[in-house]
């Protein structure tokens, strides 16, 4: 199955990560407001970021896989009219387990988005770690280095 992305912005993300599930559904917008989360397949995702992502900055996209999703995928018309292009909109929260990769969004000189154009260029685009690969520093309290009585 096709690998799905969901662009947004970076500080969203990272929100997410750190709760286990991502529910917006587009910029501003969030999943219970609109029932679903908007996702794209490669070759839509440039129209997706530069209609709604344009003006933003720090963005990221989720590259999905969608055999570790919990809720359905429905492929519907984009714009709710029949015989329109078909994007793949997932009706409930997104696992940060399903999020195989997170691909920081450039800009070339004039201000246009670089964003890989084909599937192929997903897996050798520059990712951010997901928080399963960021190393989690020591909770524990240091060790006493002098065991002796404490002064008052």
């Amino acid at each position: 199955m096709t690998e799905l992305l969901h662009i947004t912005e970076r500080a969203v993300w990272e929100d997410a990560a750190s709760t286990g599930a991502y529910q917006m559904s587009t910029r501003g917008v969030s999943l219970a407001h609109q029932g679903f989360i908007h996702c794209s397949l490669p070759h839509q995702l440039r129209e997706v970021a530069e209609a709604i992502y344009a003006d933003a900055g720090d963005l990221v996209v989720l590259v999905i896989e969608p055999s570790k999703l919990t809720s359905p995928v429905k492929y519907e018309a984009g714009d709710g009219a029949p015989g329109g292009e078909q994007y793949p909109h997932i009706y409930g929260p997104l696992p940060v387990a399903a999020v195989t990769a997170v691909i920081p969004v450039t800009r070339d000189a004039a201000g246009q988005m670089l964003l890989p154009e084909r599937a192929e260029e997903f897996g050798r685009a520059e990712q951010i770690p997901l928080p399963e690969q960021i190393p989690q520093a020591d909770q524990s309290e240091p060790a006493d280095v002098n065991p002796g009585p404490r002064p008052r």
